[in-house]
């Protein structure tokens, strides 16, 4: 009897001069082997392993994106405790977060 090692679905965040972050969620689905199964078989833990795969990341995406929102507001607060204004472009940036922004040419 063989044990398997439950996968995961990670993701690291990491900058300059901050400590990292690891966002991680389990998958249950086993990974699928390509050895000593069927072929129905394996195409069987493939689609059950991709569906498991397909389920759990936009929950990673939305704690990452829970996580990117609190940095965004930190660096917002210490830039205003250090007297600094959003330059132009990060205005904008900031007006448009979330949004496609879709560059028209002048010409």
């Amino acid at each position: 009897m063989s044990t398997t090692t439950p996968t995961q679905l990670r993701a690291v965040y990491s900058a300059p001069q901050q400590q990292s972050r690891t966002f991680e969620q389990p998958i249950a689905a086993p990974l699928p082997s390509s050895a000593g199964s069927s072929s129905s078989d394996n195409v069987k833990a493939k689609v059950t392993y991709l569906a498991e795969l397909r389920k759990q990341v936009p929950t990673l995406q939305n704690e990452i994106n829970v996580f990117l929102t609190e940095k965004m507001e930190e660096d917002k607060k210490a830039a205003d405790a250090q007297g600094r204004q959003l330059s132009e472009k990060e205005a904008k940036e900031e007006e448009n977060y979330g949004e496609e922004v879709v560059e028209e040419d002048d010409a």
